[in-house]
């Protein structure tokens, strides 16, 4: 009996650590930089002809956290749809040129493995789909932002040169992992 209440003050102790530990840590309080040479050294890793997601950082902010990626889209790849629960994204168009969709119906849709790194890491959980049915279709090219809500399925129906865009990912229910940084980037400034 005595020693299972020393094991309970043990787990207790620890937990009251772990707690102060974390809290102590907080939001990020000073600005956060991710600078051209983070998002030209997270590009040099992308498939010539496929398609790469890279979380550069993920900053937690207090009421939520602010992730930024790079993306890049070779005109050869098979392009998927994709629609996330909670996070919004806002795309800022690098280079390149395609059609982008938004809204209407997810074809196939199929939910986003829980373990695995685009749930984990890049965009908490979401739903994958060859295509998307009766959306809102534009052309799109450097320098373009588009906002895209959580719901809302979005999907690449033509990309007709390789393209490269940051994003910016806004996540209100801190499902990203807050303070990832991506292994590329070598100059860390908090």
């Amino acid at each position: 009996m005595r020693k299972m209440i020393c094991s309970a003050i043990a787990v207790l102790v620890t937990l009251v650590q772990a707690i102060a530990i974390s809290q102590s840590r907080g939001p990020q309080r000073s600005a956060v930089d991710v600078t051209n040479a983070d998002v030209r050294a997270t590009l040099k890793g992308a498939p010539a002809d496929g398609v790469m997601d890279q979380q550069i950082r993920v900053v937690d902010i207090g009421k939520y956290n602010v992730a930024i990626g790079v993306l890049h889209r070779a005109a050869k790849a098979k392009q998927t749809a994709i629609e996330h629960s909670q996070v919004t994204e806002v795309y800022h168009i690098i280079e390149g040129s395609g059609t982008f969709v938004t809204g209407g119906d997810m074809v196939d849709p199929t939910p986003s493995p829980a373990d695995g790194n685009t749930v984990k890491v890049l965009v908490g959980p979401s739903t994958n789909g060859s295509a998307i049915r009766g959306g809102q279709s534009r052309k799109i090219g450097p320098g373009d932002v588009i906002v895209i809500p959580p719901g809302v399925a979005h999907w690449f129906s033509t990309v007709e040169s390789d393209m490269n865009y940051l994003v910016v990912r806004v996540d209100a229910d801190h499902v990203l992992p807050a303070g990832y940084v991506n292994p590329v980037v070598t100059n860390v400034k908090e």
